[in-house]
């Protein structure tokens, strides 16, 4: 899962620090995020002339790669600035290596989707920030000893977390979603389509404790890790496999597929399996930070850049 869940024993390491300020981000190269509602995926369309001259087969395998950017926030429910006037500083907390969300940039630096963000929001809430790279089992510690203000580092809000943190609304989610050899995609992936086909996925993961609940028809295949599960795709093994999409986009996006394969059908979202979501942590009871956030958050989409971003780091769309 991309999503992480929070460790207990702290390690000692060098934290990385940046500081960024207010300089002004470049201009959105898209504006698809105006089609986003809340909590909903907007999906992007094919050209309907493109569609017509397509077989049905490389139609399929057209609409479940095509781009799609995830939206949470809703344009008719514009949140009003709150008074941010104590905030003269934020003090972002992120993971080391997580790539592409969190990594050390050619210059040294933290980069990644996560820490543009963060640099994002400090510039419409007009505030000097920090980032610091810390291990991900140090990150709570950090912050509940004050060394940080938030972590922006794709931690998980589970009900263990909100135990120990407050969060922002959510910014992303991974869905789960089904991939298939290229020849053999099909645009639904309901329980009845699959009774009897082979479905790999995850042994002792959510992605088949879901198959096993869902699509109970099915002859599930279960695999030790993930580099397994995709092998007995691309040999044939299994018809489809079944798991984290954000990890499988790089992987139908990368050299290790070899090309081989496509997402088939569309997203699953079922939060009891899959997650609340993403959203940035902050101390219990820092009301001050949190909405400030929220509502840089909004902004921040409402005009484009969240979209910018998400192209700028997935090629491939998880949805």
């Amino acid at each position: 899962m991309v999503y992480k869940t929070a460790g207990a024993e702290p390690l000692i390491m060098q934290p990385q620090i940046v500081f960024f300020g207010n300089s002004r981000l470049a201009a959105s190269r898209t504006r698809l995020a105006a089609l986003a509602y809340a909590v909903t995926i907007a999906l992007l369309a094919p050209m309907p002339a493109r569609a017509a001259q397509t077989s049905p087969e490389a139609k399929a395998v057209a609409d479940a790669t095509a781009h799609a950017v995830p939206g949470f926030w809703d344009p008719r429910r514009r949140p009003e600035r709150p008074d941010m006037s104590r905030l003269t500083m934020i003090r972002f907390l992120t993971e080391v290596d997580y790539p592409p969300f969190n990594f050390t940039g050619a210059d040294g630096n933290p980069a990644g989707f996560n820490v543009d963000l963060a640099r994002a929001l400090c510039e419409e809430i007009k505030v000097t920030c920090t980032v610091q790279m810390r291990k991900f089992e140090t990150l709570l510690d950090a912050l509940s000893s004050n060394r940080g203000d938030a972590i922006i580092a794709s931690l998980a809000v589970t009900p263990q977390t909100r135990t120990k943190l407050d969060f922002t609304d959510p910014y992303y989610r991974t869905p789960a979603r089904f991939v298939a050899r290229k020849d053999a995609v099909i645009p639904e992936m309901r329980p009845e389509y699959l009774e009897g086909r082979k479905i790999g996925a995850v042994a002792g993961s959510a992605h088949e404790a879901y198959l096993k609940a869902m699509f109970t028809d099915a002859e599930l295949h279960s695999y030790p890790n993930a580099e397994a599960l995709r092998a007995a795709l691309k040999r044939g093994e299994v018809d489809f496999i079944f798991g984290d999409a954000i990890s499988l986009a790089f992987w139908i996006n990368g050299t290790d597929s070899e090309n081989c394969c496509a997402f088939a059908g569309a997203p699953f979202l079922e939060s009891r399996y899959f997650g609340e979501g993403v959203g940035i942590a902050v101390r219990k009871g820092n009301d001050t930070l949190r909405q400030a956030l929220n509502w840089a958050l909004f902004r921040v989409w409402d005009k484009g850049q969240y979209t910018d971003l998400w192209l700028r780091y997935f090629s491939v769309s998880p949805f």
